[in-house]
């Protein structure tokens, strides 16, 4: 509700909660299950925090230890391992599937049949909605060294290698695939916010660029791209907020043979937990889950940081 006061200005004046929820009661109704799920997954789960101080192995109880279940962490060489490799298959996947996305939408936007456009988009989707388990499970059979791997018959047949090789196997052939496999799956994704910026694009522009004699190279690199910059960037910024969160698309591509050269720190979380039988301690694991998200916070804040230097305004 709007009224103007007596120097001419326009004040809002909200209702009353009560009076608002009567009037959009079906609004909130909606919002229950949104608001109980958020309750139960993300905020309960918060009262086990004061577990990171304790050394608990299910059987008995709970023994301080204060801050010993941090200082274990950082002695171990593991836990290093997951939290490095956590930061840098985040960050290079991030670049790498950004980049591409914005490459493919570029050639997208300068295709001249609609139709071969929208076919073309449809396929470079379509990967999206495959999960995680059916990739890893499509991937591992093309991979595989056996008769039943086509990557390794096809270069066999070509003569560029001449034996099988193991990729999965191998750490360093695990990582160049594990990129490959995350750029084919989340790039195609990724163009539909970079193609909704190029349809805003005001098409006077470009009659303007063609005006001045600018071609079709220059008015995507003069014009196209740069529409692009603040999108990049805000992209950029919102998903580098959440590269702690890395777990699934990594647990799944995993084997024992590259296990401890590929842990990130929610799978070294899983193994300490799950694989450890009646010495695992729930202590320890709840302190690198605690810390996991203090460094979640941090680069929050940080990107907040950033947005507002770049788009005016934060991201939270």
């Amino acid at each position: 509700m709007a009224s103007v006061t007596s120097n001419g200005t326009v004040r809002v004046v909200k209702k009353p909660l009560g009076q608002r929820m009567k009037k959009y009661w079906g609004f909130y109704l909606m919002f229950i299950p949104v608001l109980l799920f958020v309750a139960v997954f993300h905020y309960a789960p918060m009262f086990g925090i004061r577990y990171a101080f304790y050394s608990w192995k299910i059987i008995g109880d709970p023994t301080w230890v204060g801050l010993a279940n941090f200082e274990k962490l950082f002695k171990q060489s593991q836990f290093s391992v997951s939290f490095t490799n956590t930061i840098v298959f985040s960050v290079v996947k991030l670049l790498l599937n950004t980049g591409l996305a914005v490459i493919i939408s570029l050639l997208l936007n300068e295709m001249v049949s609609l139709k071969f456009k929208k076919v073309s988009q449809t396929i470079i989707y379509l990967p999206h909605f495959m999960s995680w388990v059916v990739t890893a499970s499509v991937f591992s059979l093309l991979l595989s060294p056996s008769g039943s791997g086509l990557i390794n018959q096809v270069l066999l047949k070509l003569g560029v290698i001449k034996d099988p090789i193991y990729y999965l196997a191998d750490k360093g052939w695990w990582r160049v695939w594990y990129y490959a496999i995350n750029v084919w799956r989340e790039t195609g994704w990724q163009t539909i916010i970079f193609m909704a910026t190029l349809t805003s694009i005001d098409p006077g522009i470009y009659e303007a660029a063609s005006i001045d004699g600018a071609g079709r190279w220059k008015k995507m690199w003069y014009v196209t791209f740069p529409a692009l910059g603040n999108t990049i960037i805000t992209v950029l910024i919102l998903n580098l907020a959440k590269i702690m969160n890395l777990f699934e698309s990594v647990f799944v591509l995993q084997n024992d043979s590259v296990k401890r050269a590929t842990n990130v720190l929610q799978t070294y979380v899983y193994y300490q937990t799950f694989n450890s039988g009646a010495s695992a301690d729930y202590g320890y694991t709840t302190a690198i889950g605690l810390f996991r998200s203090l460094v979640g916070l941090a680069l929050m804040l940080i990107c907040n940081f950033a947005s507002k230097k770049v788009r005016g305004r934060g991201i939270v």
